[in-house]
């Protein structure tokens, strides 16, 4: 029989182009605060916390990731469970299967929820009876799906195609009878009047063990490198960080085309809440509160006669003002800026495109680099100097370092910094400063309880992130 409890598998390892420019390699949607105060990873995990049906989660993501997963877990009082470190992205197929494999070493019987962690379902205890529902189609050995009831007729998700839809019964389970890929818009249309056709959510529960069988018997090219990079796995402070010879021969292909249009076995339990993939800007301006002429602003922006527009500042001290927009989108950051017409949305990521081709670091990288320790970012830039705020936690620790072509000054700002230059151990507080000679063998620590802010000066004739020597370090980083 199946597990009594319910292990939700959060798949965080997306890049999320199309919400550039908030959203980039480096620092990805699901990390981002794009509805109110908690990002969508964490309302994610939140939407599972304190129901005793469900365990703590296994959360698969890569490595550049994992310190910041169980950062945001932590700072909403969740458990992180077990993190599965990717050593590359592999699509979500193997992602999921290496958790079934995790699961099911566990307990041969162990029911799993595959949930994408950028998505915003705003009532969580709506969709967690959704999911009991569920329960006895698994019970019978299905994989479930979860259809949502389509509002308008969307080009940009796939659907699912519903049998006996008219003859459901009162188990709220439906049989499925397909997938339909992304249609047109005439197409679209068609299957919203039908009421035959829900939107494919991506979120699935199963048993491990069968969702491992099904693998065997419609992807079978994806379980040998993926049971070899659990069997090969090692911990790593904590993580799991799966082989990474063996994981690299896993074909990258996604759960849908690997195993769910292939099974006989799926279920479908609708489900009419609301819902969104926040898949490109159009979708984060329907999600958002929007005024009586349909606008929504987020952080210091406003608008004054527009109309159907989106308005958002990402920066600290950066206002954004919309005269007279309709239909607009306009997003800020420090380092770029998008402007676009709703209707353009889905574009977004040629935009990416064109910044890769132009060798623009806005095309992946966010002016804030967030490392295990904390954060910096660069304020200023010179041909020999570059000025930085670092932000490190409480506890926090950069590692043991040194550098061949930089000088660095440090001003503490908030907080106190206890500062190792070569063979000298002080504490630094806020107001004073100290100096690291070039070559020196230096390193910050934040003892303290509250994060602590430094204003870093570099100097030197090389100034990239490249030029550093690594003697300890408490992440284990290469």
């Amino acid at each position: 029989m199946p597990s009594s409890t319910i292990t939700p598998v959060i798949l965080a390892g997306g890049s999320g182009t199309r919400l550039w420019p908030l959203s980039r390699k480096s620092y990805p949607k699901q990390f981002a605060a794009l509805l109110g105060d908690q990002t969508l990873f964490q309302a994610t995990a939140l939407r599972f916390a304190g129901d005793s049906a469900f365990s703590p989660p296994v959360v698969v993501t890569g490595a550049d990731f994992r310190f910041v997963a169980t950062q945001q877990m932590v700072e909403i009082d969740v458990d992180p469970g077990a993190v599965l470190i990717e050593p590359e992205p592999r699509n979500t197929a193997p992602a999921v299967l290496a958790a079934a494999f995790w699961l099911a070493k566990k307990n041969p019987d162990a029911v799993m929820l595959v949930a994408p962690s950028d998505q915003t379902i705003p009532d969580a205890s709506a969709f967690r009876a959704a999911v009991r529902t569920g329960l006895a189609a698994v019970n019978r050995g299905r994989i479930v799906t979860f259809g949502i009831t389509p509002v308008r007729p969307a080009t940009g998700y796939g659907y699912l195609q519903l049998a006996n839809w008219r003859e459901r019964t009162a188990s709220g389970i439906v049989d499925l009878e397909g997938f339909v890929e992304k249609p047109d818009r005439a197409r679209a249309n068609e299957m919203l009047e039908s009421g035959d056709f829900l939107w494919n959510a991506g979120i699935f529960l199963t048993r491990a063990a069968d969702l491992i069988t099904s693998f065997r018997e419609h992807a079978p090219d994806v379980v040998d490198p993926v049971s070899a990079a659990i069997d090969g796995a090692r911990s790593d402070l904590g993580f799991l960080r799966l082989n990474e010879d063996a994981f690299a021969h896993a074909p990258s292909i996604s759960l849908d085309y690997a195993i769910m249009e292939k099974a006989c076995n799926l279920a479908v339990v609708p489900y009419g809440g609301g819902w969104s993939d926040l898949g490109d800007w159009n979708a984060v301006w329907a999600a958002q509160d929007r005024d009586g002429d349909g606008v929504a602003v987020g952080g210091a922006a406003h608008a004054i006669g527009c109309r159907n527009t989106l308005l958002r500042s990402e920066a600290e001290g950066q206002v954004v003002i919309g005269l007279g927009l309709e239909d607009i989108i306009a997003v800020a950051m420090p380092d770029a800026v998008l402007i676009a017409a709703r209707d353009h949305a889905q574009e977004v990521r040629q935009v990416v495109n064109l910044l890769k081709r132009e060798n623009l670091t806005q095309a992946e990288m966010l002016p804030r680099d967030y490392r295990p320790w904390g954060w910096y970012e660069t304020l200023v830039l010179g041909k020999r100097f570059r000025v930085k705020r670092i932000v490190v936690q409480p506890g926090a620790s950069l590692s043991l370092q040194s550098h061949y072509h930089r000088a660095e000054h440090w001003i503490v700002v908030e907080g106190t910094a206890r500062v190792t230059v070569d063979e000298t151990v002080r504490l630094v507080t806020e107001n004073e400063s100290i100096f690291v000679p070039l070559g020196a063998v230096h390193r910050m620590e934040n003892p303290g309880k509250v994060p602590m802010v430094l204003i870093e000066v570099q100097t030197g004739i090389y100034l990239d992130e490249d030029d550093i020597i690594r003697y300890q370090d408490v992440y284990a980083r290469d």
